[in-house]
């Protein structure tokens, strides 16, 4: 059964890593206490923020699976919606301007305990209504309703490990603040980039859906 879901699988694995190197508030929080405070500091705010994503995605797969039982029709409608939401923040990150970010005081301050660094990153991310959209409309891309709940849980793995592993990359390069310095030039760069792979893939999820 693993088999014939492998092709979607690595599909939402590309997607989702492209959507959390996309600069955002996780991002910045992330980079801001790694800067403030210290590299441990900035590895906890990543857990926090993974433990928030797992909040959404576990609202998203059971509000989903209970969608698809009761209107398949208009689960199907969604799915469209879904893709084009992929497309909408393609276009826009691709049409990101160089603007300057603002990460605070870099300098190192006392460090914060472990606790509130995990809950400053799960707010951040619970809060932020952009991840949810985002996360709802990758899944109702390749969700279906006859998806296996194991699939289910993979999707939820896949998302949760890229998202952990991602901000710690993240937490222990910008520590340094010639790093933070460099990508505060190159920043738009980044956004274009994944603005433009995110539009391609949704054109491609678009054109396997009507096609």
């Amino acid at each position: 059964m693993l088999a014939d879901y492998w092709p979607s699988i690595l599909a939402l694995t590309g997607i989702q890593m492209v959507g959390v190197i996309s600069p955002g508030p996780d991002f910045a929080v992330v980079v801001r206490n790694s800067l403030v405070y210290s590299r441990t500091t900035g590895l906890w705010t990543a857990v926090g923020i993974t433990l928030g994503t797992t909040v959404h995605l576990t609202c998203i797969l059971l509000g989903v699976g209970i969608f698809i039982e009761n209107t398949p029709f208009l689960f199907h409608v969604f799915k469209y919606a879904g893709t084009g939401y992929l497309i909408y923040v393609g276009c826009k990150g691709l049409l990101t301007k160089k603007h300057a970010l603002d990460y605070g005081e870099t300098h190192h301050q006392k460090v914060i305990s472990p606790f509130v660094a995990l809950r400053t990153g799960f707010f951040i991310d619970v809060s932020n209504p952009k991840a949810i959209l985002f996360f709802l409309s990758v899944l109702s891309v390749f969700l279906t309703p006859q998806e296996p709940a194991l699939i289910l849980f993979i999707y939820g793995v896949i998302i949760a490990l890229t998202t952990v592993i991602w901000f710690a990359i993240v937490a222990l390069c910008f520590s340094h603040k010639r790093l933070r310095l460099f990508f505060s030039e190159m920043h738009h760069w980044v956004e274009r980039a994944t603005g433009l792979l995110l539009l391609l893939l949704g054109f491609r999820m678009l054109f396997v859906e009507l096609f």
